[in-house]
């Protein structure tokens, strides 16, 4: 079927209007008309060919809501009218291990099928993401989206909110914790929002002091200004988790000497170049690093549900699709508080 969509023609070149083809709804699949789609990060990373050779043209987009349009035969889990979401994956191998278990995202078998510049499970055919009209999923990996729930503020979630839910989960964020979330963005602002509602004690760590006032209106008990050594120093030994959205290289050490006995620093930033880390920062009271990449699909439903049940959404500027290269260039010069989302209904206009 004929679909409305933005792509990034060729590598680096401006987003133009775009038509793609999506595949016919079968018995297992869920149509959804896009209302909403979230900008990341990712995206400009992909189009302009910054992590690795992309598949062009590329119709970026992994932060999806909408409203179902159609369901295949065999699906029990959605009818027409309801509010569904994709995130960044649309396909896994369905029977590893860890499919199995619900990480799909660590599939064992030729990895995830990404929502848009990967390829299908028969390893040919494109996948194209949420700057489009309209999407066709199977229905194991669309999810739920909570009714009290506005779409455009709940589409940064299906990334933004499940990659910091994945390590707050696993680390067992909760009462009586001290949380340390470096860099206030898409991510960092997330991490505020979500580990505050798990009941921890939320301490933003920013380079900017100009973040204070904005992390404090997030719901962050402290804020610690990483540039103030007085202030780092007095922080040692301090906190329990810490989670680093930072994609810039910095040196990590003067952060992990914040950390207490069994603390663990969680990676969901992707600087470019490889962290360098002297082994005596990790013998230091015993001090771990954790990488985390998003989730698999029950624990993305179980964070919509948390956010649902704590109206969390994330703080969004929304924007028509013909604004999408020039908020591409705000995302690089993180002039966005904190998260672009794109009104799919100006690619009809």
């Amino acid at each position: 079927m004929d679909t409305l969509a933005y792509a990034v023609p060729a590598p680096s070149a401006p987003l133009v209007p775009h038509t793609i083809q999506r595949r016919e709804v079968g018995p297992n699949d869920v149509a959804i008309d896009i209302k909403f789609a979230g900008i990341c990060h990712s995206d400009i990373h992909q189009g302009r060919n910054e992590w690795f050779d992309g598949i062009f043209p590329m119709v970026p987009g992994h932060e999806i809501a909408g409203i179902v349009s159609e369901v295949g035969s065999n699906v029990t889990k959605f009818k027409v009218g309801d509010r569904a979401g994709v995130g960044c994956f649309v396909d896994s191998c369905g029977s590893c291990a860890n499919c199995v278990r619900g990480e799909e995202q660590y599939c064992l078998d030729g990895g995830n099928t990404a929502t848009y510049n990967g390829r299908e499970r028969d390893g040919v055919t494109p996948t194209y993401g949420g700057y489009s009209t309209r999407i066709v999923v199977k229905e194991r990996y669309v999810l739920s989206i909570p009714e009290n729930l506005s779409l455009d503020g709940a589409a940064p979630l299906l990334c933004a909110g499940i990659t910091l839910f994945n390590p707050l989960s696993k680390w067992k964020v909760g009462p009586g914790m001290r949380v340390g979330v470096m860099g206030l963005g898409g991510l960092g602002h997330m991490g505020v929002k979500l580990a505050v509602a798990m009941g921890a004690e939320v301490t933003m760590i920013s380079h900017s002091a100009a973040k204070e006032a904005d992390a404090r209106r997030l719901g962050a008990h402290h804020f610690l200004l990483s540039s103030d050594k007085a202030a780092m120093k007095e922080q040692k030994y301090s906190f329990d988790v810490i989670a680093n959205t930072v994609s810039a290289d910095i040196d990590l050490n003067p952060y992990l000497s914040l950390l207490n006995l069994d603390g663990v620093m969680a990676l969901v930033g992707a600087p470019p170049a490889p962290l360098q880390i002297p082994a005596f920062s990790l013998f230091d009271l015993r001090h771990t690093i954790s990488g985390s990449m998003i989730g698999g699909i029950p624990q993305t439903q179980e964070m919509l549900n948390f956010c649902g049940t704590h109206d969390i959404v994330s703080d969004i500027e929304t924007i028509a699709v013909q604004q999408v290269n020039e908020a591409w260039d705000r995302v690089v010069a993180s002039d966005v508080r904190y998260r672009f989302v794109i009104d799919t209904a100006s690619l009809t206009a």
